[in-house]
Parts: C-alpha cells; structure tokens; sequence
C-alpha cells in the first residue's frame, strides 16, 4: 500500500471514529481496541493505530497504561477553558491582522460572508436562516484564523477548535427554533462586523478585545444549555462527554 493509501485510510478512521465520540456512540470513559475497531471500520490496525494517536493528541481519547485508549470525560473547567482559550487565540489574531495589515481579498471574502449573515438574520430571531448561518459563521472564523499572517496562531486555533464544543460553531444548531438563542446570534453579528471594523481601521486593541468578547456568547449558551434547558445537550457535538459530570 502506498504512503498516500495509508493516509486516506488514516484520514477516514479518524473522521469515523470522531464521529463516533461526538455524536454519542461511544461514552465518556469506554475504552475503545484497535481489533474491534478494525472490524468495524474494514480497515487494518495500521491507520487505526494512527487515528488513535491523532484523537489522543486532539484530546478526545486519553491513554489507558502502557496500550490502548478510552474515550475522554470532560469537567465544566475544561469546556470552559477552551472557549476562553479560543477567545485568547482569536483576539490575537485579529490584532495581529489590524497591526500587520490585512490581506485585502481576504478581508473582502469576510465582508461577502458578514452580508450573507446579514441576509440571513434579516428575518428576526423567529425566522433566520440558520444553515446559511452556519455556514458563513465557519467561514468568517476561519478567514479570521488566516488573517494575522501566523501558521503558529492558525495552527493552535485548530488544534483547540478540533474539541468540538470549543468551536464557533458548537452551540448553533442547539439554537435553531429558540427565539432566545436567535437573539444571541443576531448579537453575535453585530460583533462580527465590529470585529471586521476594527480590523479595517487598523484597531488591534480593540479587534482584539471584540474578539474576545465574542467567544464569551459560547460560554453563555454552554451554561444555558447545562442549566436551563438541558433537553438541548444532545444537539451540542460533544457535550455528551460532559453531561455525565454535570
């Protein structure tokens, strides 16, 4: 087998058993074998052994002795952490783009995606396109990862942003159908543009402080999700590795 076959088969154990743990399939605290996996997937413990090790890496899986792995229980403490750190990160990036200078094509990819959002919250809260929504909310955090110019901040943003409830998109599809959360979205718009403005005017204190601020609405909807309506958690990748310790 090639070293390219290898890496398409690493590729796919990794995005399947990803899957696997945050969508539920498999608890916090079970152990997981290379055999059954193996079995499962039609492939050979090679790039099960490798997708292993990404997962361990990423933070999902967490050894168990000398071999083998188990799923990772997450606290309250460490989600939280994680959005904060991705605040950290993004406001770092967002400044280092308004004091370096921003590539222009990139910064009108943003100001496309900004009008798209816009098209898509012009409804209200009660009739906004959430999948539009989504979509352009991904790519807005993405092109702000790029922006600063720094494979070393894009590079930690993705590794933090791999844990699922730490992304920018964590808590959307929980919010869909709830006027509450379509509130905070439209909020979340709102600073989406005051991010773009400060970054534009060359503002990296406040890019970065905005930044910040606007990776603060995920904790805001984390804790309305565990301690308001929890009936919501099965829509949150991920966060089914947390409830069992809430």
């Amino acid at each position: 087998m090639s070293g390219s076959d290898t890496q398409t088969q690493v590729r796919r154990a990794v995005i399947a058993l990803r899957e696997q743990i945050v969508g539920g399939n498999l608890s916090a605290g079970e152990r997981v074998y290379e055999a059954s996996l193996a079995k499962t997937l039609g492939l050979s413990r090679t790039p099960i052994r490798e997708a292993l090790l990404r997962l361990s890496q990423e933070g999902l899986l967490e050894p168990t002795g000398t071999t083998g792995y188990r799923v990772r229980a997450f606290s309250i403490e460490d989600v939280l952490d994680a959005i904060e750190l991705r605040g950290v990160l993004e406001g770092t990036a967002a400044r280092f783009a308004a004091e370096r200078g921003a590539n222009p094509d990139t910064l009108e990819l943003m100001r496309s995606m900004l009008c798209e959002i816009d098209s898509a919250v012009s409804g209200g809260a009660a009739d906004m396109d959430f999948d539009i929504y989504i979509q352009c909310n991904a790519a807005f955090h993405e092109s702000l990862a790029s922006l600063a110019g720094s494979t070393t901040i894009q590079r930690e943003l993705e590794r933090v942003t791999q844990q699922p409830f730490a992304s920018p998109s964590a808590f959307l599809r929980a919010q869909e159908g709830f006027a509450e959360f379509g509130e905070t979205l439209i909020d979340g718009q709102k600073q989406h543009h005051a991010i773009f403005e400060a970054i534009a005017a060359s503002e990296g204190s406040r890019a970065e402080a905005l930044a910040r601020e606007h990776a603060r609405l995920a904790r805001r909807n984390l804790e309305h999700v565990l301690y308001k309506d929890r009936t919501l958690i099965a829509q949150v990748p991920g966060l089914l590795l947390v409830a069992s310790n809430t």
